[in-house]
């Protein structure tokens, strides 16, 4: 049984407590169908697989573990999860919160240490964002440690918004048509990370998170600027967002209705073979008008 099983729901504690229980278990069993989905999809877990789940302490880790716990219950194959977390010593990180929570929960988990912090304010000047350099020594990490213990699959936590957002990102600073995909294999060919959550909308595991109060510990401890192109480029959704709802869904949606033949990428469509077969017999009329 999951902590969300044990857990009275007082979804937004309003005046209808029965209302309330009737909305969560709508929201929950969204949630979990479309992990489902996400990974029947993309043949995220195989039977034995240990997943290393990566915990953040942000809402989207929190919701990805319960749900792979709550899905592991009922899936009809077995497989492993170990939870495991990163202490970058950024000050005033609440160590203490990760611990507690995980230990409730029945799972192998792990805190790694590393003054990734140091590191990064070392390098970065002053005023500038450490998310890159600080995303990137995070997942050096983490990917080491999926290597000691043998994990075959590393879960992260990023949901449909991120997805959405990247592909912008990467359109709009970088020249390129390309977003986060829900399953890849590394750069080294010795990790496959998969996206869990990659269905799930943010406003759905925000009111997911709330409702089972999950500790949330802030990414902004280090003190430096959220990465403001990520920013923009949210706020420019919300905005599509509000004024023709279900826009980001469409967006989503063509991620996985790509026509290459539409597009210029020589590498994804052979266009310098296109041709077709011409009757060489065959003359311009003697005409200029021709009535068809």
């Amino acid at each position: 049984m999951t902590q969300t099983d044990n857990k009275t729901v007082s979804a937004g504690q309003g005046k209808d407590p029965r209302r309330d229980r009737f909305e969560f278990n709508k929201l929950r069993k969204r949630l979990r169908r479309q992990a489902g989905k996400a990974i029947a999809d993309f043949n995220m877990i195989e039977p034995d697989d240990r997943i290393m789940v990566c915990i953040s302490g942000g809402k989207d880790s929190y919701a990805m573990l319960e749900l792979l716990m709550t899905l592991r219950d009922s899936a009809p194959i077995d497989f492993e999860i170990v939870a495991v977390t990163l202490d970058q010593k950024q000050p005033g990180y609440p160590e203490e919160i990760l611990p507690q929570y995980l230990e409730t929960l029945g799972i192998p988990f792990y805190i790694l240490e590393r003054d990734t912090y140091s590191v990064v304010r070392s390098v970065i000047p002053e005023g500038k964002t450490t998310c890159g350099l600080c995303s990137r020594l995070r997942r050096g990490t983490l990917y080491g440690f999926a290597e000691q213990i043998g994990a075959s699959k590393i879960a992260l936590g990023h949901h449909r918004d991120d997805i959405v957002e990247t592909l912008f990102l990467n359109l709009f600073f970088g020249g390129k048509l390309k977003a986060m995909p829900a399953k890849l294999k590394s750069d080294d060919g010795k990790h496959v990370v998969i996206r869990p959550l990659a269905y799930c909308r943010e406003s759905d595991l925000e009111a997911y998170a709330q409702v089972m109060e999950f500790p949330i510990i802030p990414c902004n401890l280090c003190g430096t600027q959220e990465n403001l192109q990520r920013q923009e480029i949210k706020q420019m959704l919300r905005g599509w967002e509000r004024e023709y709802p279900g826009r980001t869904e469409t967006i989503f949606r063509a991620l996985s209705n790509v026509a290459p033949s539409h597009l210029l990428d020589h590498d994804l469509f052979d266009f310098k073979s296109l041709s077709v077969e011409v009757d060489d017999s065959l003359g311009l009329p003697d005409i200029r008008v021709v009535n068809l």
